[in-house]
């Protein structure tokens, strides 16, 4: 939670190494992997690890093992830091939704990965519309049907970067598809 910033943190890039000095035993000494914010560690309210104001990173278990020895999978000290995410091909766009209500997940975003700000066009719009964070990278705008028609996007992230992607989704687009763009934060 301390670390998610109630979703907005979504798609964040971390580099992470386990804290030999704290833990010699489980570390790997000089490890480091980089890893990408994409879920939550919901607080038990009970003083666990995913309690605020802990920072906690949840990893997989091929990002864990490149910073700690097999035998313990568990919790071992971090030192962290934030980190550019590079991305190989564009951003994506996964549109979900129904006819008034269109939900559009965003990801493989480069730069400081986060976004702070999303706004949807529609071919017959012609305006920019501010979308609202659902949850996540999960965006939201709602009482316009956007069917048949080609959306464009636009995205600030949290350090202030914004681009312009446009007629990214043709109109032929179905809920469920993802699109991707030619441009990429960097």
């Amino acid at each position: 939670g301390a670390l998610f910033r109630e979703g907005e943190a979504c798609g964040a890039c971390y580099q992470v190494m386990c804290n030999y000095m704290l833990d010699p035993k489980w570390c790997l000494r000089r490890a480091v992997v980089t890893i990408t914010a994409t879920n939550f560690c919901p607080a038990n309210n009970n003083g666990g690890w995913c309690d605020p104001p802990r920072q906690h990173f949840d990893m997989s278990m091929p990002a864990f093992l490149r910073i700690a020895r097999q035998g313990n999978e568990g919790i071992v000290p971090v030192l962290y830091r934030r980190v550019s995410c590079k991305r190989s091909g564009g951003v994506r766009f996964t549109l979900k939704g129904q006819s008034n209500f269109n939900m559009v997940m965003i990801s493989n975003v480069g730069g400081s990965g986060d976004v702070k700000t999303a706004w949807i066009r529609g071919s017959k719009t012609r305006t920019w519309v501010p979308m609202h964070r659902n949850w996540g990278a999960n965006w939201q705008s709602s009482n316009m049907d956007l069917r048949s028609q080609i959306l464009s996007f636009k995205i600030t992230l949290v350090d202030g970067k914004t681009l312009e992607f446009f007629n990214v989704v043709p109109s032929s687009w179905k809920f469920g598809q993802t699109f991707a763009s030619q441009t990429q934060f960097s």
